[in-house]
């Protein structure tokens, strides 16, 4: 029995290495050593041959301390990935090149980078970056967006304050790309993309991901007290402040444009349930339905057709009401 017991654990410990070797083997090929991309190839070969090696003799030998020259590297590369940190000074794709920040003089905040880009195809585009304000006693509306690209549980979620005024005001939490970047799921988990708050008006921010990136929409309202939406509005701008203070890792499941906003929406309602949904963001809006937060039809189906968006907002294109025309007729 105790041979059994020992062999079990041996069993154990080489599906760690195994677990903890495949963990290592990516974060190199996503981050190569001093990010000289020669080094990518031989440092993760180099590294993913050392396991096998050590478990042959492992098992040959019977002996512990075979397993010491693995540790040491298991070590060495654990402080090697300790000692990348995010930064804001590299360089950026022409959409999160900028952070937004704003200045809260009573009612009024004043938002210095307000994206508003106008966008012909993805790598086509007119870039400005503009400076408003908005009265956040006018504020009337909070709506959630949500972008499928990739499967029914996987979406971008964006968050839209609409004024009096007729304007909207759409905030997202996007990864940071660098120029020629594109955004990898995997990738996400190894400290590939910093995180960047974007403030943008909707023809801008929407419309790029229905018209210029072919994504699937879902637009709902939220039924919340007008004082829960001006402290979701000020939450935003806390987050971008400390942001752009300090730069932080986007990380796919536990930083991302869902969990991060599921943050700030509980330090108002620490009441807010954890669930799988936050992290399949896909199915939110089945989470903020069954939280009874979802303006309309008290019927999931109903009201999910209602909130599909793809199609108005395709037709609504450049019009100079397009936030009005995606909203008909959600509810």
């Amino acid at each position: 029995m105790r041979k059994l017991w020992k062999t079990i654990g041996r069993v154990v410990a080489s599906i760690a290495i195994g677990v903890a070797t495949a963990w290592g083997a990516l974060a190199l090929w996503y981050q190569p050593p001093l990010q000289v991309e020669a080094l990518r190839v031989p440092a993760m070969g180099l590294w993913v041959s050392i396991a096998p090696v050590t478990l042959f003799w492992w098992w040959r030998l019977r002996r512990a301390r075979v397993l010491l020259p693995w540790g040491v590297a298991m070590v060495a590369l654990l402080v090697w990935w300790g000692t990348l940190q995010p930064s804001h000074d590299r360089v950026w794709a022409d959409d999160v090149a900028r952070m937004v920040t704003g200045d809260v003089q009573g009612s009024v905040v004043t938002l210095d980078q307000v994206r508003n880009f106008d966008w012909r195809s993805d790598d086509d585009y007119t870039p400005r970056w503009e400076r408003r304000s908005y009265d956040l006693d006018q504020l009337r509306s909070v709506d959630v967006a949500l972008s499928y690209w990739m499967g029914p549980a996987i979406a971008h979620t964006l968050v839209s304050f609409g004024f009096a005024d007729g304007r909207y005001l759409t905030f997202s939490i996007e990864i940071r790309k660098e120029r020629g970047e594109s955004f990898d799921a995997i990738a996400g988990f190894f400290k590939r993309y910093e995180t960047v708050l974007i403030a943008a008006d909707e023809r801008d921010i929407l419309r790029v991901r229905t018209n210029a990136r072919g994504e699937d929409m879902y637009l709902y309202r939220l039924n919340i007290p007008q004082k829960t939406m001006r402290s979701l509005f000020l939450s935003y701008l806390g987050e971008g402040a400390q942001l752009k203070r300090t730069p932080r890792f986007y990380n796919t499941l536990t930083a991302n444009c869902t969990t991060i906003v599921f943050e700030m929406a509980r330090r108002i309602d620490t009441a807010l349930p954890l669930d799988w949904r936050l992290l399949a963001s896909g199915y939110l809006d089945r989470y903020l339905f069954d939280l009874g937060v979802l303006a309309g039809p008290q019927n999931f189906d109903t009201l999910r057709q209602a909130a599909h968006i793809t199609a108005r907002a395709r037709a609504a294109d450049q019009a100079p009401n397009y936030s009005a025309a995606i909203r008909q007729p959600v509810p």
